[in-house]
C-alpha cells in the first residue's frame, strides 16, 4: 500500500494486523480495508459514468432530467468557457449557489480548467462573502439570477478582487413549460443581471465545442476545494482538499457502502451541496456508482415526503433533525417511504431512539457516519449489513485509521476502551488550512489529524464519540459529556429534540442546563422530567437547568447550533450582572 495520500497519510496502514486495528474483524464481508486507492482527478468520477452509461439519469430537478452524457457535455463547455476568460491552473472559482444542476456542472467544469474551487453559503451576508472572498483570493464567482444571490454579490463587486460574476438563469434548469412561465409568474424573485465588463451570462460563457485544454493535475498535491469551517467556533479557515482527498473519499464510501452499489441507486440530495457532507455522500459517492441525484434546493418536511412518495428514491443522506422532521410529521401515514434502502445521518449524534423509530416506520437502514471538513469529510461510518452497534460513529472508512490519545499527553496512545481525543490518518486528510500553517500545526501533529472530540474504540474496532473537547462541562472538578445527558432526554417519548450545555454557576463552576423542544401536542414539565432522569444520569449528571422552547437554533445543514445557545447565556449572565451592580 503506499505509504502517503495526502497532508496526513495511511501510513503503513496496510502492513498492521488486526491486533493493531480491532476493527478490521468487523469489516463488511468482501471489503478490502486495505486495498490501494490510486488517486485521479476528482472529475474522473463524472466521466468515467458519463463513458460507461451516457444515456443514465446522472440529476433530477424539480422533473427535468439531465444524462451523464449532457451533465458530461455541460461541465465541458463550462471548462472551455473559463479558460477563455482567463482562468488559468490554481486560479480560484466561487460556487455560491444552491442545490441545482449548476452546481454540479459548474463544480466538475471548473476542476477540468484547473480551477480551484470555492463553495459560499448561499445565506452568507454581504461582509461574510466580501471577508471570504478576500481570504481566499477568489477571482471568479457563479451564482443565479435570484434576488436572495446576485444584489448580494453585486453589492461587494466594487470592493472586493472578483474578475468575472456568471450569472446563470434559474428559469433554464426547469423544465417545460414551468421554464417559459417562471420569468413571467417569478418575476418578483428575479434579479436582473448588469451589462458590464464584470458579468457575463452563462449563455455566452458555454457557447462553445466543449474542447477545453486539457490541465495537468498533480492529485496528492494539486488543491481542488478551499473547504471553509469553523464558522460556528472561531474564525472560518480553509481545509485545503486536494484531488486525491475528495476523489479518495468519494471511492472509499463506494467501497464500504458495496451493498448500494447498484445503477438504480437514487439519492436524495436536499443536504446543501456546498457543505462537505453532501458534497461526498450526495454528489461525488452518487456519482461513483452511477446514480441519479434528486436535488432539492431547500428543506422543506411536506416537500421531502411528497418527493420520496412520488419518486421512489432508495437513499437518503441528512442530519438527525431531519429525520426527526420526517418522523414528527403529523400526516406521515400518508406516505410510502419504503422505497429508502439506506440512509445516513451524520453532522450531529444520532440519538438511538430515532433511530430505531425511523427503521421502524420506513424499513430502511439508517446508519450513523462521522466526518469533518478536514476529512473530505468521511471518515467513519457503521456498516451497511449489520447496521452496527447503536451510539457508536462505526469503522474507520478504507485505508483510514483511527487512534485515541490521552486528554492529558497528545503524543499518548491509550488502550482500547479508554477514553481521549480521536484522531485519524487516513488518505482523505487534508493538506493543511490555506495560508494558516499555525491553525494546521494544532491540529496535525504526529502524523494524526485531532478531532477534538473525545470517546473511544472498542474491542471490536467500533468508534464512540462521546463529546467535543470545547462542549465538555467541568461540574465541580468532575467532566461532564453533554451526549450522555442529550441521549437520556432523547428517552423520553414528549421530546422532539435537545441540546445541554455547561453555564457558569458561582459554586460548582459549571451547571448543567438542557434546551428541550417537545412534539406536537406533547406535554411534559420540568420536575417530570428531572424524575425520568433520576435513573438514567448520575447526580452530577442531571440537568439543573431546563428551558423549553418551541425551536432550538440550527445550521443552514438542520445541526443544532449550542454555540448560539451558549452565547444566549453569556449574554444573559451579563445582564443580570450590570443589573445587579
Amino acid at each position: 500500500m503506499e505509504t502517503s495520500l495526502s497532508g496526513v497519510g495511511a501510513s503503513g496502514a496496510g502492513a498492521s494486523g488486526a491486533g493493531d486495528h480491532p476493527w478490521l474483524a468487523s469489516y463488511p464481508p468482501g471489503v478490502d480495508w486495505a486495498e490501494p486507492i490510486p488517486p485521479q482527478p476528482v472529475f474522473t468520477l463524472l466521466d468515467e459514468q458519463a463513458a460507461r452509461h451516457p444515456k443514465r439519469d446522472c440529476v433530477d430537478f424539480l422533473d427535468k432530467h439531465y444524462s451523464y452524457a449532457e451533465m458530461k457535455s455541460l461541465s465541458d463547455r463550462i471548462a472551455k468557457g473559463l479558460q477563455r476568460i482567463g482562468l488559468k491552473p490554481g486560479m480560484k472559482l466561487g460556487l455560491f449557489l444552491p442545490n441545482c444542476p449548476y452546481f454540479v456542472a459548474f463544480y466538475h467544469g471548473a476542476l477540468k480548467a484547473g480551477a480551484t474551487l470555492v463553495n459560499f453559503n448561499p445565506l452568507y451576508a454581504e461582509p461574510e462573502i466580501e471577508r471570504q472572498i478576500a481570504d481566499s483570493e477568489t477571482d471568479f464567482m457563479v451564482t443565479l439570477d435570484v434576488v436572495q444571490l446576485l444584489p448580494k454579490l453585486d453589492a461587494v463587486l466594487p470592493k472586493c478582487r472578483v474578475k468575472s460574476v456568471i450569472v446563470c438563469p434559474m428559469a433554464d434548469q426547469l423544465p417545460f413549460p414551468q421554464n417559459l412561465v417562471y420569468p413571467f409568474v417569478m418575476r418578483s424573485a428575479r434579479a436582473r443581471m448588469q451589462v458590464d465588463s464584470r458579468h457575463l451570462a452563462f449563455k455566452d460563457l458555454i457557447d462553445n465545442d466543449g474542447a477545453y485544454a486539457p490541465v495537468e493535475i498533480d492529485c496528492r498535491r494539486d488543491v481542488a476545494l478551499l473547504q471553509y469551517t469553523g464558522g460556528t467556533t472561531g474564525v472560518p479557515k480553509g481545509a485545503m482538499l486536494s484531488h486525491a482527498n475528495v476523489y479518495t473519499n468519494a471511492i472509499q464510501a463506494k467501497r464500504y457502502f458495496y451493498t448500494v452499489d447498484r445503477p438504480e441507486s437514487k439519492m436524495v440530495g436536499v443536504l446543501p451541496l456546498f457543505h462537505a457532507f453532501a458534497m461526498t455522500c450526495v454528489m461525488n459517492w452518487t456519482l461513483s456508482v452511477g446514480g441519479c441525484m434528486i436535488l432539492e434546493p431547500k428543506f422543506d418536511t411536506q416537500k421531502l415526503l411528497r418527493l420520496i412518495h412520488r419518486k421512489r428514491p432508495t437513499s437518503l443522506a441528512g442530519v438527525p433533525t431531519l429525520f426527526n422532521a420526517l418522523l414528527s410529521a403529523p400526516n406521515l401515514g400518508d406516505f410510502d417511504l419504503s422505497s429508502l434502502a439506506f440512509c445516513i445521518s451524520g453532522g450531529a449524534a444520532l440519538p438511538a431512539e430515532m433511530r430505531k423509530a425511523f427503521e421502524g416506520r420506513t424499513g430502511a437502514r439508517l446508519i450513523e457516519g462521522y466526518g469533518l471538513s478536514e476529512a473530505s469529510p468521511v471518515c467513519c461510518a457503521n456498516p451497511v449489513h449489520t447496521g452496527g452497534k447503536p451510539g457508536s460513529i462505526g469503522l474507520p472508512f478504507p485505508n483510514t485509521v483511527c487512534e485515541v490519545v490521552s486528554l492529558d499527553d497528545k503524543h499518548q496512545l491509550v488502550a482500547t476502551g479508554e477514553k481521549g481525543e480521536i484522531c485519524f490518518k487516513g488518505p482523505q486528510v487534508m493538506l493543511g488550512y490555506w495560508k494558516r500553517p499555525e491553525a494546521t500545526d494544532e491540529v496535525i501533529f504526529d502524523g494524526r489529524l485531532h478531532t477534538g472530540d473525545v470517546g473511544h474504540i472498542d474491542q471490536d474496532g467500533y468508534v464512540f464519540v462521546t463529546d467535543r473537547l470545547k462542549e465538555m462541562i467541568n461540574a465541580s472538578g468532575f467532566k461532564v459529556y453533554p451526549r450522555v445527558i442529550e441521549e437520556a432526554i432523547y428517552e423520553h417519548a414528549a421530546v422532539r429534540e435537545c441540546a445541554v450545555i455547561g453555564v457558569d454557576d458561582p459554586y460548582r463552576g459549571q451547571t448543567v442546563k438542557a434546551f428541550v423542544a417537545l412534539k406536537a401536542g406533547a406535554a411534559v414539565t420540568a420536575e417530570e422530567l428531572d424524575q425520568f432522569l433520576e435513573s438514567r444520569l448520575s447526580k452530577i449528571e442531571k440537568p439543573r437547568l431546563y428551558e423549553f422552547r418551541a425551536d432550538l437554533p440550527k445550521s443552514v445543514i438542520g445541526k443544532i447550533m449550542k454555540k448560539t445557545l451558549v452565547d444566549e447565556e453569556k449574554a444573559r449572565a451579563a445582564q443580570i450582572k450590570e443589573i445587579e451592580t
